[in-house]
């Protein structure tokens, strides 16, 4: 499991300057980036589990999904495949209540 200590957006409700959700979204995806680079890559097919943490009352299944968009296409990059396309990867999402801002990555082996 690899910890992400960074805040998401909301997701579809995100709202503000085309520029400072650039911005975000690229410090999501570098910190990402960061993370894995010292992480063995799983083998493909594969589930990835993205959870994200945080004191919120959490997201709807939309948002949630939205909010770790740029984490999803990091974690994608990272592993060599098209999430747009390529459907031997297989994304989850999930959420819990902690009292500080993260996103948890998990790999698994697809069924």
């Amino acid at each position: 499991m690899i910890t992400i200590p960074i805040r998401t957006g909301k997701g579809q409700n995100e709202r503000g300057h085309w520029a400072t959700i650039a911005r975000r979204v690229k410090a999501e995806r570098t910190a990402t980036a960061w993370a894995l680079a010292s992480v063995a890559k799983p083998a493909v097919p594969c589930v990835v589990t993205l959870t994200r943490v945080g004191p919120s009352n959490g997201l709807d299944g939309d948002n949630l999904q939205g909010s770790l968009k740029s984490i999803r296409d990091a974690v994608a990059k990272w592993i060599g495949v098209d999430d747009r396309h390529d459907h031997r990867v297989e994304y989850r999402y999930a959420q819990r209540r902690e009292p500080k801002w993260g996103v948890l990555i998990e790999f698994g082996k697809k069924r």
